[in-house]
């Protein structure tokens, strides 16, 4: 079963929700039955390059709240990461473009091993939550990159180059279509919609539920009438 989800790794209910869904799938003894398809999403694509600010800051900035307010509501967010198990810092994240790092992750997904853009994918999150790292930086990349056994010159030479800009764009574009306006965002194998980070149970349960309509749409399929280049189904 495939899940398709949208995502932003400066979105850190997009961490939370992918680390929940995963223990999901874990819990139930499904990791060889589903299959990620992770598309880009990004929450402020005229995000600056050069870092301008932190989390906290850009909060209180964007929603016109006191400096403590914003603390308060980002502490609460980093315990549910925290909950979650992951070492989430985001008060001293650095708010910068994620452009680059969504072109970084279709380059580990064009090598065709799963393992490879799960280890970019969850590097990236972890270097912009955990080591609070930015993002548009070359050196972030690189090493994100290294880590997860990418070669780093030709690392080096897809960020200076313009490709995968148009599979981030193109992604964005699908989004916009489906009326998706904020991440994370689930699609689960086409049989419906989850918008937000659900909890691991409301996971498991979107999960078996898709499943079953899965296997339903299946067998309904196995039974509908159709000619095919072998000939006509009775």
């Amino acid at each position: 079963m495939k899940i398709t989800f949208w995502s932003d790794y400066a979105c850190p209910y997009c961490y939370i929700g992918e680390v929940r869904l995963r223990q999901a799938i874990k819990e139930l003894g499904l990791q060889d039955e589903i299959e990620f398809d992770a598309r880009a999403y990004e929450l402020d694509p005229n995000a600056p390059v050069a870092v301008m600010t932190n989390a906290v800051d850009r909060y209180a900035t964007k929603y016109g709240v006191t400096r403590e307010q914003a603390l308060a509501k980002i502490d609460t967010i980093s315990r549910m990461g925290q909950d979650a198990g992951i070492d989430f810092k985001y008060a001293s994240a650095q708010y910068t473009n994620t452009l680059d790092a969504h072109r970084l992750y279709k380059l580990a997904v064009s090598k065709g091993d799963p393992e490879v853009a799960d280890k970019v994918n969850g590097g990236l999150f972890a270097a912009y939550f955990t080591d609070n790292l930015p993002l548009a930086d070359e050196s972030t990349l690189l090493k994100v990159a290294e880590d997860a056994g990418l070669n780093r010159d030709e690392v080096r030479e897809m960020l200076a180059s313009n490709r995968f800009v148009d599979d981030v764009r193109a992604d964005e574009q699908e989004a916009a279509y489906k009326g998706v306006r904020g991440v994370p965002y689930f699609m689960f194998a086409g049989e419906f919609d989850v918008p937000g980070a659900l909890s691991v149970e409301d996971f498991k349960h979107a999960i078996m539920r898709a499943m079953k309509l899965q296997s339903a749409s299946d067998e309904k399929a196995a039974e509908a009438h159709q000619c095919g280049p072998d000939g006509c189904r009775l």
